[in-house]
């Protein structure tokens, strides 16, 4: 689970993809991870996030769901006008009828272990189900924190789990570095913070991939939304990768999905039924998989940027992400921080294109 980017953002300098390289803000030089893992596994160019923001976006990346309470309610709190930033399992009003997957896994005996995902910095607690679970070695909510630590704090957790033969069938990870901490002061530059988020990502599939469960093992990596940036096709428009040894190489699948898909092709692979009418109904990602295993292992391609490098400590930028409330989950408006996030990487002149948004209407008039 990775935080806030557009397919074009990242995958947009992709010839072979629906990409436009005009907007892409971390190109290959900066995430050769995503690059090489869509270029040797599947290349997904339309798959689109459910959610408008973070506050929906975890509860769809792990419930399919996003209930009426939460989605009348995050436009208020986002909007600065009153209430509390209660989601991500802290208030049971937002928390979906059928639950989360961890919910559903539990229920029918499937084993599970969390890194990172909701009860961020563990305090508002994790949600109760959950906290069995939760490796509390692993860095929660924390942007000052590099993904590359997470990395090899998960590593040391999934080693003895393998060698105590007691690996879950169901690990969540969370990712977060790629929402970076925009130009604020001092700290690390948004390429900085993607390119270590993407050697992260690398490094733990190519660990997965050199152990004993590769035969068995299968990695999904999504955006929980977009964060309403820059895309040529639509807003919500996301990164989705998938390495397992039954997923296709070198193949760039058309089809479009969507976060449901994704979360029904896990529950299928588990053997769980659908936590909503929403990935019940949701395609799932038959098209990715062969059923013939290619056990190559996956190389992570090393980074090829500073992953130190700080941003100024003065400027508009600077002042504008300074007054922001980055230490809070997702508490930062998505235009003005997309927009901040575009103008620290092309420059406080350039201007950042609006945000579009594609509608697919069917009349029933065409031919078939």
């Amino acid at each position: 689970m990775r935080e806030n980017r557009t397919y074009d953002q990242v995958l947009g300098d992709v010839k072979a993809g629906n990409g436009d390289p005009n907007l892409c803000l971390f190109p290959d030089s900066v995430t050769p991870n995503a690059h090489k893992l869509a270029r040797e596994f599947v290349l997904l160019d339309n798959f689109y996030v459910n959610a408008e923001v973070s506050a929906d976006g975890h509860s769809w990346s792990m419930g399919a769901y996003a209930n009426d309470y939460l989605e009348k309610t995050w436009p208020t709190n986002y909007g600065g006008r009153g209430g509390a930033y209660d989601y991500e399992g802290q208030n049971p009003t937002a928390i979906p009828k059928m639950g989360f997957i961890w919910d559903h896994c539990l229920k029918n005996g499937v084993s599970i272990r969390n890194y990172g995902e909701m009860g961020y910095g563990y305090n508002p607690p994790i949600p109760v189900a959950l906290r069995p679970y939760t490796c509390r070695k692993y860095p929660a909510w924390d942007l000052d924190i590099k993904d590359s630590l997470r990395y090899e704090r998960w590593k040391t957790d999934f080693d003895s789990l393998l060698n105590h033969k007691a690996l879950p069938r169901l690990s969540i990870i969370g990712l977060g570095g790629d929402h970076t901490n925009g130009a604020s002061p001092g700290a690390r530059t948004p390429a900085a913070m993607v390119a270590d988020n993407d050697w992260a990502l690398g490094k733990i599939i190519e660990h997965i991939s050199r152990s004993a469960i590769w035969k068995e093992a299968v990695v999904f990596v999504l955006e929980d939304d977009a964060q309403n940036g820059p895309d040529h096709v639509d807003a919500h428009r996301s990164i989705a990768l998938i390495a397992s040894p039954y997923t296709k190489r070198q193949h760039h699948e058309r089809s479009l999905y969507t976060t449901a898909s994704m979360v029904r092709t896990i529950e299928l692979i588990l053997g769980l039924k659908p936590l909503s009418q929403y990935d019940a109904a949701a395609t799932p990602m038959f098209a990715c998989f062969t059923k013939k295993a290619n056990l190559q292992a996956y190389t992570a391609a090393p980074y090829r940027i500073n992953l130190n490098q700080l941003n100024p400590s003065s400027g508009k930028l600077s002042q504008l992400s300074r007054n922001l409330p980055l230490k809070q989950v997702d508490q930062v408006p998505d235009l003005l921080f997309s927009e901040i996030i575009w103008k620290a990487v092309r420059g406080e002149k350039s201007v950042m294109p609006a945000p579009r948004r594609g509608a697919f209407v069917k009349t029933g008039e065409e031919e078939d």
